[in-house]
């Protein structure tokens, strides 16, 4: 193997580590927020889909943006 497939193999795996990093603090964001909703004392069904349509459209805007970034 010459230093050209060294450094490619390098630079992927720091790549990857660095995709798995944000994938774990991006799941470990979201179960914060869901957690969050299961420890709530809900007064009815209709407070849980409220917090989980807030859930759902904070979301939706995250990805809103990252699409335009």
């Amino acid at each position: 193997m010459n230093s050209t497939d060294a450094f490619v193999k390098e630079y992927q795996e720091r790549f990857e580590k660095k995709l798995r990093e944000n994938e774990i603090n991006l799941l470990e964001h979201w179960k914060e927020q869901l957690d969050r909703v299961i420890g709530m004392r809900h007064d009815s069904v209709a407070s849980i889909q409220l917090q989980i349509s807030k859930i759902a459209d904070m979301m939706a805007n995250r990805i809103k943006v990252l699409k335009k970034g």
